[in-house]
């Protein structure tokens, strides 16, 4: 049979051997190096042993697909499958529900960001050939060897989830899987917020609230700029610029171009906007002190100390690593009397997060 279907009546087609399935394997090849929407080049698609590549580059309405990818009964098999989420949102709708061998993996005992070659060799004793990770999926026409390459990303797939879902039974764990699986029918989560933006920021922390006002601002800016251009958000001003800019609060054109880290271009085409996110901020001129770096709280860091031991106790004890637990971060926002932190939820809270609070 034919391994690519690259046209719209063998897409259909497609579609239409999918919907007698209960489980489709899934995976996409994309790029995104020079845009901010992922560009779709390839999507692998294996169910009952059927394996082809769809190439939305020739085919670039994948509409006929919509239904056995968003239908509810049939579970889409897929691997640290976000990302593939993300793109293919805009090509098919939300595709759910997801079994995600990564998610899976990780509560069975495997490394958290366990890879899917790793994951297929120790599970099912396959080794993957490497030679095509680099491949420029826009480009065609694509070689049979890219194909082949392609497809081997989708046919352990479903064995993996027969294996995985066998583990986690013998462990007492789909429930937690469920959980965890929900989580991923959250549309809202494939995107970003502008408003949200400055969350990702790094390097900020602890800035004062009139700073954090203006991040927000600026943040929000380059998120809607880059959406609207179709453009890496770095493209329209890198993340050691708008740090400098959110530090130094210029509030002329001159004070701008004398930050080095602003190129040029920039302050062609966006100075006045810079200039006038500063403004809507309202940063007191002159803008406060910056905090000096505070040296590390001896209290605090035995108390994170203390809750990382005990965290990694209970993980060692599950067979589980202790990042699926609790983060690092989860422990430092405990320690500094947070308490909206993933180990305080679901699943987690009785396994780990009540025994985190007993030890405060």
């Amino acid at each position: 049979m034919h391994h690519i279907a690259d046209t719209a009546n063998a897409v259909t087609d497609l579609a239409a051997r999918l919907a007698g399935h209960g489980s489709i394997a899934l995976d996409t090849e994309f790029l995104r190096e020079r845009t901010y929407r992922a560009e779709l080049c390839l999507l692998q698609v294996s169910a009952g042993g059927d394996a082809v590549c769809v190439d939305p580059i020739a085919v670039t309405d994948l509409g006929a697909l919509a239904a056995p990818l968003t239908t509810g009964g049939v579970v889409k098999v897929m691997h640290a499958s976000r990302q593939d989420l993300e793109v293919l949102l805009p090509a098919v709708g939300l595709v759910r529900p997801v079994f995600d061998t990564q998610i899976a993996a990780a509560l069975a005992g495997f490394a958290a960001q366990v890879g899917y070659a790793e994951l297929v060799r120790r599970l099912l004793g396959v080794e993957l050939p490497k030679a095509h990770t680099r491949t420029d999926w826009s480009r065609r026409p694509l070689s049979p060897e890219q194909i082949e390459y392609a497809l081997d990303d989708v046919r352990h797939l479903i064995p993996l989830q027969l294996g995985l879902e066998e583990q986690l039974e013998k462990l007492g764990r789909l429930t937690w899987l469920a959980e965890e699986l929900a989580a991923l029918e959250d549309a809202r989560s494939l995107a970003t917020d502008p408003e949200e933006a400055w969350r990702r920021l790094k390097g900020l922390r602890g800035l004062d609230p009139a700073r954090e006002r203006l991040a927000r601002e600026l943040a929000a800016w380059r998120e809607r700029r880059a959406i609207e251009r179709n453009r890496p958000r770095g493209w329209i001003l890198d993340d050691a610029a708008l740090r400098e800019v959110i530090v130094r609060v210029p509030r002329s054109m001159a004070a701008l171009q004398a930050i080095a880290e602003v190129p040029a271009g920039v302050l062609r085409h966006c100075g006045e906007e810079l200039l006038a996110c500063i403004a809507v901020a309202q940063v007191p001129d002159p803008a406060p002190p910056l905090e000096l770096r505070q040296r590390p709280d001896p209290a605090k860091n035995a108390l994170v100390k203390k809750l990382g031991a005990l965290n990694q106790a209970v993980a060692t004890e599950l067979s589980i690593s202790p990042e699926v637990l609790a983060t690092r971060r989860d422990l430092e926002q405990l320690a500094e009397g947070g308490k909206d932190i993933a180990a305080l939820r679901g699943w987690r809270r009785p396994v780990i997060g009540e025994k985190l609070l007993a030890a405060l």
